[in-house]
């Protein structure tokens, strides 16, 4: 299990920084995902499908970021929680670098915690839940 999830984030990783760097075929981006996912913020709980509807959303997202000053995003350290032997609950410690118009560069460290099923040795992201990415932005004078 820890190996499938190990790989499985190491190309979220990989594809982040592709996205960012306006390069990422969405496709595989979107292979990371189960078809239907759940998603909790302090905004709310979502649900969707892993289909053209979601690749455009991810795009539209990448565009965000990058008009933001995202210019990396780095996994600091991915620790598991089992739940069964097809599924856990990945806690990953990311940071995140932003590029600032006359102020040099700002890292933020931020967590997300993503529900994973591993199937035929393939993980995938069936959920995630995440603090309040916008005010932790407009804390730290991004947004």
């Amino acid at each position: 299990m820890e190996a499938a999830v190990r790989k499985l984030f190491e190309r979220y990783e990989n594809f982040c920084n592709q996205s960012l760097g306006g390069h990422a075929d969405m496709d595989e981006v979107a292979s990371l995902y189960a078809p239907e996912f759940i998603g909790a913020a302090p905004a709310g709980v979502m649900t969707g499908k892993n289909d053209d509807q979601f690749k455009q959303a991810i795009v539209q997202g990448y565009a965000h970021y990058r008009a933001i000053g995202t210019t990396e995003m780095r996994i600091r350290n991915v620790r598991l929680s089992s739940i069964d032997e097809c599924h856990c609950l990945a806690h990953v410690a990311w940071t995140a670098t932003y590029a600032q118009k006359g102020r040099g560069h700002k890292v933020i460290d931020f967590d997300v915690h993503y529900f994973v099923q591993i199937l035929d040795s393939e993980a995938k992201i069936f959920g995630w839940v995440s603090g309040d990415e916008q005010a932790l932005l407009k804390e730290h004078g991004i947004i």
